[in-house]
């Protein structure tokens, strides 16, 4: 029986790569009033944006309940080895002690690990998907969850957005709270460090931030892994993931994902992005 693999919703692992590796994903919750809906199940990403975009009040999220971790981990967990749960920052969300306390509770044989990845988005995602390449190796459980371990060192995740109201309405501003001040028509690059939202620089316009991001991505090459990010603009994403293909070894491209609700909901619509695993 296999190691089996689980991330949230707020990975924004594209589809086809968690169908590829068998990542399942848990969906978050985004919050519209007396609306809950389900990221990725009940509202799409570009749903959402649309959503977003007319609304005067913001939506708030709600990360997985342990009543739903311990559903699926006993799901799962009928025909697997072992469960490796790989989550959000604890520092940004209540997911990872969600999935902490259903792994103690579900009635299961198999072993449970529950994994902090200390970043967000594709930031997270790569760390799922590290544990899910080594979990197809045949390697053990301590030696999948040592693997995913060790790639948390070496993420970087970098964030242009258009403005930092989504972060500080919705409380992840974290040590970019700084940057608030005089922001009229700049653009801020966040990044996150120790588990929060951490202030990268700013530029005075779009394409100059889109320099910064190629520039501070460009300094930890040769890469493993690059996921270019975007909310809303998947043209600018191809555009930028072609540019930067060669930081990458011979034959990888980037990976291209969009910026789901979950986390949509604090970086906002126009957030470009990279997540890179470092060589």
């Amino acid at each position: 029986m296999p190691i089996k693999i689980v991330t949230d919703s707020s990975s924004d692992l594209p589809a086809n790569i968690a169908a590829d590796l068998g990542i399942t994903v848990i969906a978050q919750k985004v919050i519209f009033g007396t609306d809950e809906l389900r990221d990725g199940v009940d509202i799409t990403a570009d749903d959402f944006y649309g959503r977003v975009s007319s609304m005067k009040t913001l939506p708030t999220t709600s990360q997985a309940s342990v009543g739903e971790f311990t559903e699926l981990y006993e799901n799962i967990g009928r025909d697997a080895d072992a469960i490796v749960s790989v989550h959000v920052s604890s520092k940004l969300s209540g997911t990872y002690n969600s999935a902490l306390q259903a792994s103690e509770q579900a009635n299961v044989s198999c072993d449970i690990r529950v994994v902090d990845s200390l970043s967000a988005s594709m930031g997270s995602g790569l760390v799922a998907m590290a544990a899910a390449m080594k979990a197809r190796e045949g390697a053990s459980l301590d030696e999948v969850v040592r693997h995913a371990e060790q790639s948390i060192n070496r993420i970087e995740i970098y964030v242009m957005v258009d403005t930092l109201e989504y972060l500080a309405k919705g409380g992840r501003i974290g040590n970019a709270r700084a940057m608030l001040g005089g922001l009229l028509k700049i653009k801020p690059l966040i990044t996150i460090r120790d588990g929060v939202v951490d202030e990268l620089g700013k530029e005075r316009t779009h394409k100059r931030a889109v320099e910064r991001l190629a520039r501070v991505t460009g300094d930890f090459a040769p890469l493993d892994e690059m996921v270019i990010m975007h909310a809303t603009t998947p043209d600018e994403a191809s555009e930028f993931a072609a540019r930067l293909q060669s930081l990458l070894p011979e034959g990888k491209s980037p990976y291209i994902g969009q910026i789901g609700p979950s986390v949509g909901t604090y970086t906002g619509p126009a957030a470009l992005g990279v997540a890179l695993l470092r060589a």
